[in-house]
């Protein structure tokens, strides 16, 4: 299997027989690159994931690429219906605790701390998580120790829900946004440290992956091996 960085929080993850891509908007060359030129002319079903309906993790283009590729499908977060980014009939609509499921893979829609879900995908023997916009975003330098207290309430309310389900990870795919200020890793050291993860991919840096390596070193300290894709279509093999 192979996982590959697009932009953001969007990777590939190509499996034997079916190929997953996550919260696209935008390719590793911006309109084109690896997804244009590469996935969508493989000879395996394509599952297109997005958590929920912010502009930097949906795009309408992706319904666009059946006309190129017909063995798609759309797994997408409930809000995107809700808020008219999409229509019933042009995919698969995920509350939290909902699962689909096929012959190729596993979903299930766990919450998120923002707007959306987050995926837990089961493929091939393993357990992918891709978080969307789950995290402790408590943003301590400009909110009140008040707010920055719910914030850190909720993310561990659905982070104990995760590990419940599913307390072991084989790759997890989790923000690390150096936006958020001081303690900005907080919410990846939590997840690292209530649950048993064994590769760590952060996302949701933006520009600025060079900031991102300190806890990289948190996360091997805790018997994690950390992996920065820091460049578009830089990938690695798992």
């Amino acid at each position: 299997m192979k996982l590959t960085y697009i932009y953001h929080s969007c990777f590939v993850l190509e499996a034997e027989r079916c190929m997953m891509l996550f919260d696209y908007y935008q390719d590793t060359k911006g309109k084109q690159g690896y997804v244009h030129d590469y996935v969508l002319y493989q000879p395996k079903p394509l599952y297109v994931l997005s958590s929920h309906f912010h502009p930097d993790h949906f795009s309408r283009e992706i319904f666009q690429w059946k006309a190129v590729k017909e063995d798609i499908v759309y797994l997408l977060s409930h809000d995107i219906l809700k808020h008219k980014k999409a229509k019933a009939e042009e995919a698969n609509f995920m509350r939290k605790g909902e699962v689909y499921a096929d012959e190729h893979l596993r979903v299930t829609a766990f919450g998120s701390t923002d707007v959306g879900v987050s995926f837990l995908v089961e493929c091939d023997g393993k357990t992918f998580f891709h978080a969307g916009d789950l995290n402790n975003w408590h943003w301590k330098d400009e909110s009140t120790e008040r707010e920055v207290k719910m914030a850190e309430g909720n993310f561990l309310h659905e982070l104990k829900e995760l590990e419940t389900s599913c307390p072991h990870i084989d790759v997890a795919m989790f923000p690390v946004d150096p936006r958020i200020g001081s303690d900005f890793a907080r919410g990846a050291e939590q997840f690292v440290s209530m649950l048993t993860v064994e590769l760590f991919v952060p996302m949701h840096f933006w520009k600025r992956p060079e900031e991102v390596k300190p806890f990289g070193r948190y996360a091997e300290q805790k018997g994690v091996h950390f992996v920065l894709l820091a460049q578009p279509g830089e990938g690695i093999e798992i």
